[in-house]
């Protein structure tokens, strides 16, 4: 029953595109609807704590995503990433694809894929306003942030766990994966910059910014950048989990915006203060997330993730298969509880740290998420911010990143002899 709500629900998300309900609405019902089965059909007591457990967990996720998009918006409010946006000077589609991507590959890895997910289409925003392309610019900015943070061990959350869990090393995740990694991306880059033709139109600016203006605008880009760079440093320091370093960025930028705010007219503090940037966040998305959470946390909590990875050990014996297989689970099923159930079925004695096996599962859970476009926290972004579609994203997108993600798969086999 658990298992047959989770596919309907999932269904009808998919299915979007023809039946007009909000996706946020029909995930809300599959996550309540799946933890509501598990509570008439289980009598445990600890499924009370399960619950609370896991929502501290998905709330940490919400709060990141939240402080993320409201720096992000701070910044955009102040009119920052124009400084970015000048300075990218190429007029062709296609070599502006080019630059997105390989900012979003090499930007991922230091701060994170979601983060750089939001922060590179807020910039995109202001080059293109054409929506069909948007959508594949997107679409690559998905791609190339989720394989970026593959390999380093604080761009994506399925890395940092195999980082935090003494599974692999800085060194040995950099120089095992970064080849593969970027072998991933380079297939969808050529096959969807095909459809990019032509320049990026001239977009004049509105105004001619004063001296003023252009000097709070340099000083709330640099601000913003770093406090987002700041986060991971955070953690490192702390221990404490990464929504408190986003919190703790966000209330700096946010107490920076009012300082700065002070010196503007009313006219002006309106378009960048706090309440108007909060209305700009995309709250159903938010809320989307929620439902997803929710539901794959139930799953989890029932034993189905677990079984799912004993099956697959049944299976097949080749270590390379199991994580390609887990990889490709994980645009389905969120990969942090797959990451979680692997961590728990193989242990260090028998695999101690950089075997072949953490380094395969660091590569698949980490790129296998872009296959479907609700696959990954930074897709899930991507599609509240762009209005991305699920079903394009799967007839335009899916089969060249599963090229992709089976090319890199295929060379970290050969490379790690597993």
């Amino acid at each position: 029953m658990l298992i047959a709500i989770f596919i309907l629900g999932y269904l009808l998300i998919a299915l979007e595109e023809f039946t007009h309900i909000n996706k946020s609405a029909i995930a809300l019902i599959t996550g309540v609807g799946c933890w509501t089965v598990l509570y008439l059909t289980q009598s445990s007591e600890h499924l009370g704590h399960e619950l609370i457990n896991h929502l501290g967990e998905v709330s940490g996720i919400l709060f990141f995503l939240i402080g993320a998009m409201t720096i992000v918006e701070l910044i955009d409010a102040h009119d920052g990433f124009d400084i970015i946006v000048n300075s990218i000077k190429t007029k062709s589609k296609k070599m502006l694809a080019l630059v997105i991507v390989l900012l979003s590959f090499f930007l991922s890895a230091i701060l994170d894929n979601l983060t750089t997910t939001i922060v590179i289409i807020s910039i995109l925003s202001k080059i293109i306003q054409n929506p069909k392309e948007k959508i594949i610019y997107a679409s690559l900015i998905v791609v190339s942030a989720n394989a970026g943070g593959v390999w380093s061990p604080i761009g994506d959350v399925t890395t940092t766990m195999l980082w935090m869990g003494n599974q692999i090393t800085t060194a040995t995740i950099i120089k095992s994966t970064f080849l593969a990694s970027l072998l991933s991306v380079i297939i969808p880059f050529l096959a969807l910059s095909f459809q990019l033709k032509g320049d990026v139109p001239v977009i004049q600016p509105e105004s001619i910014a004063s001296n003023q203006q252009s000097t709070y605008r340099t000083m709330f880009f640099i601000a913003g950048i770093s406090a987002l760079l700041f986060v991971p440093v955070f953690k490192s320091i702390t221990g404490l989990p990464p929504f408190m370093g986003m919190l703790l960025a966000m209330g700096i930028i946010w107490l920076l915006s009012e300082l700065i705010d002070k010196r503007k007219d009313e006219e002006q503090r309106q378009l960048t203060s706090i309440n108007h940037v909060l209305k700009k966040i995309d709250t159903p998305s938010i809320l989307f997330f929620l439902g997803i959470l929710l539901a794959v946390s139930a799953l989890s909590t029932a034993g189905h993730l677990n079984t799912f990875s004993n099956i697959l050990s049944g299976y097949t014996k080749s270590l390379s298969n199991i994580a390609m297989i887990l990889g490709i689970s994980s645009a389905v099923v969120d990969n942090v509880p797959l990451m979680a159930a692997a961590q728990n079925m193989y242990e260090l004695t028998n695999f101690p740290t950089d075997h072949p096996l953490w380094l395969m599962l660091a590569y698949t859970t980490g790129t296998g998420g872009s296959l479907l476009i609700i696959g990954s926290a930074a897709g899930v972004a991507a599609m509240g911010i762009t209005k991305i579609n699920f079903g394009w994203y799967l007839k335009n997108v899916s089969f060249w990143v599963l090229l992709g993600y089976l090319s890199g798969w295929l060379l970290l086999s050969m490379t790690l002899g597993s």
